[in-house]
């Protein structure tokens, strides 16, 4: 449980940690119904190519057994299953609009006999030892209040020869293509977010925490930390985002 005497960042707030998940709630269970639609106009589409990325690496195998975390309207759990020609995902998510949102994508439908949606905390995750093949987290880790928890709850619910993927905003190596990035992300992102999903608050929020997040070698150690072995990670568009990967050996 959060220590109400703890505080942590959302966005560029300090807040009570106890206080960090209702706030991240209030925010997506806002966007829920334009979640998808900003995710593509936010982007330019390349969020898609990041996930097949994700995918790619990964290598799905019939018959695996996915707990996709912060997993929303299902995007990754579909593409694993499509990926794996057969198996079963569990979309988990703190946000229960958000859940609500996937399971009427046509997609869900279709492959509704092997799908569970699941609402639960990153941080104390509603699953048994070793119960998963694959873990994906994918833009949620950032939102959590304390992530080194959550990539311990990920290696705990993995079965040992598991597999964690986690696909995040990152920190571009280069300053002056950070500063331009920074530029479109304050100045343009929240704008959409006000234009599109009538919110300008929640995108100036998820801006921020981008910025707040630790950067691709930090978050590495981190992924050591909770027991993941053979862990690196891969830099998407410059660094925009960055896939890390690390085995329960």
């Amino acid at each position: 449980m959060a220590d109400s005497n703890n505080t942590t960042h959302f966005g560029f707030e300090t807040v009570p940690e106890s206080e960090k998940a209702g706030r991240v709630q209030g925010v997506f269970g806002s966007v829920a119904s334009k979640y998808d639609i900003m995710n593509d106009v936010m982007s330019m589409g390349i969020h898609r190519i990041w996930k097949d990325a994700m995918m790619d690496w990964l290598a799905p195998r019939p018959g695996q057994k996915l707990l996709d975390v912060a997993g929303g309207t299902g995007d990754v759990s579909f593409k694993f299953l499509k990926r794996a020609g057969h198996g079963h995902a569990t979309v988990c998510d703190l946000t229960e609009p958000m859940l609500v949102a996937g399971r009427q994508r046509a997609e869900a439908d279709h492959m509704a006999e092997s799908l569970d949606w699941v609402v639960g905390d990153a941080m104390a995750l509603p699953f048994e030892d070793n119960t998963f093949d694959v873990y994906t987290i994918s833009f949620g880790i950032r939102n959590v209040t304390r992530p080194q928890e959550a990539l311990n709850e990920a290696f705990r619910v993995l079965k040992p020869g598991g597999r964690l993927m986690v696909l995040e905003f990152s920190q571009i190596p280069n300053d002056m293509m950070q500063k331009v990035y920074d530029l479109y992300s304050f100045n343009i992102i929240p704008r959409m977010g006000q234009a599109i999903a009538n919110d300008r608050d929640s995108y100036q929020y998820l801006v921020e925490s981008i910025r707040k997040f630790p950067d691709q070698d930090t978050f590495l150690d981190m992924v050591k930390t909770a027991g993941f072995e053979n862990a690196k990670y891969r830099n998407l568009t410059m660094g925009i985002a960055a896939l890390h990967s690390g085995w329960k050996l």
